[in-house]
């Protein structure tokens, strides 16, 4: 079997697929993105396919260190990003010529479901109280939202008593069994960072997530001396080289890979396993594609540290197309008790409407996150 195109698909609302074909009349999916620079990742994808053509797409690993490592130059989001989508369309092809879920390849299943949770809010949290009571009644047993909007290095109080607010409504609504995810998302600095997660500590929240920015790392060391709360991070972070130094100084108890930037199934298993030996959770980062859903839940399948799967069905990014828009089966990922069964079909797992798909990728997008400033003028992290 060989593979004889790549073919690129840029869709909304924000997201890039690739479909890789064979010469056996079998093709895989995947979802190589960077929300923001989707035609940056296109044209990384499109620089790596003439290794590929012509190339037995069943010696994954070997494709994998090959565009890792051919280039001489490595890692960062857009080569990576690319790579996964590679990666996880190869898995997809691989599972469907042996007829199996890509778990199943990977040593089989320790699970047969993993927990969901549901965004709220949106990118100016507002009414979330609400929003997270109407997640409970939909059967949802966790949430998560941004914690704050622009804040300076050091700011006012005001804006950490408008957090506490939010949550302590959230919390009151919802009860004191149901899990608040709070995303920093890069936006606080280290000084705030430490008022904040001093002050949330009363809430029992399920994790703090990215309280400062990945390039800022060593300030988690005091942040998690200040609070017992479950800490975060991963989101951007690339490659199980650039978790190293997060799980030897210890102060993370959840990363969260995502497997459209982080190479992959293939590489993402890797920071998995090494998460485990540190004794650290799991939480896959997907705020995407149903392809990049499907990918992280052939990898919850078999990885026991991971404990919640992040999903984007409704989230305030989806505007145009949703998560369920571009599937065949549309109930492949329903959502039950909080929990969302392991897709158990070939591959990934999810049949891709491929007609819906191309009508979407004609009218493409060019999604760009906000520009945000602070009250002087400085820019401030979105």
């Amino acid at each position: 079997m060989k593979i004889t195109k790549l073919e690129l698909f840029t869709v909304a609302p924000r997201w890039l697929f690739l479909k890789i074909e064979t010469d056996a009349g079998i093709c895989g999916w995947g979802e190589p993105v960077v929300e923001g620079r989707t035609h940056t990742v296109k044209a990384a994808v499109e620089e790596l396919r003439d290794y590929l053509i012509g190339k037995d797409p069943m010696k994954i690993e070997d494709h994998w260190q090959v565009l890792y490592r051919g280039g001489f130059y490595r890692g960062g989001p857009i080569l990576m990003s690319a790579i996964a989508g590679i990666d996880q369309a190869l898995w997809d092809i691989k599972g469907k010529y042996y007829n199996a879920p890509v778990y199943e390849l990977l040593g089989g299943a320790c699970r047969d479901k993993i927990k969901v949770y549901s965004w709220i809010g949106g990118d100016r949290p507002n009414d979330v109280a609400e929003a997270a009571l109407e997640k409970k009644k939909a059967g949802f047993t966790a949430i998560k939202m941004n914690a704050t909007e622009e804040l300076h290095y050091i700011d006012s109080y005001e804006k950490v008593e408008d957090v506490i607010q939010r949550v302590e409504a959230i919390r009151k609504a919802v009860g004191n069994h149901f899990g608040i995810g709070i995303d920093f998302h890069g936006r606080v600095h280290k000084a705030m960072a430490k008022i904040l997660v001093k002050a949330l500590e009363p809430y029992h929240l399920m994790f703090i997530e990215e309280p400062v920015l990945t390039e800022n790392l060593d300030a988690l060391k005091t942040i998690a001396s200040l609070t017992s709360t479950p800490i975060a991070t991963g989101e951007r972070m690339y490659s199980r080289w650039d978790f190293k130094k997060v799980f030897e100084e210890g102060y993370v108890d959840i990363i969260q890979p995502d497997l459209s930037h982080a190479g992959g199934i293939t590489e993402c298993r890797k920071i998995a396993a090494m998460a485990e030996a540190y004794d650290v959770a799991v939480a896959p980062h997907c705020p995407l594609g149903p392809i990049a859903l499907a990918a992280c839940l052939q990898l919850d399948a078999c990885t026991p540290n991971a404990f919640i799967q992040e999903q984007s069905l409704g989230i305030h990014y989806n505007e145009g197309s949703d998560l369920l828009d571009y599937l065949t089966d549309k109930t492949v990922f329903q959502y039950e008790n909080g929990y969302v069964n392991i897709p158990t079909g070939p591959g990934l797992g999810v049949n891709v409407n491929e007609e819906y798909v191309r009508e979407a990728a004609a009218k493409g997008h060019n999604w760009k996150n906000p520009i945000w400033r602070n009250e002087d003028g400085t820019v401030a992290e979105w």
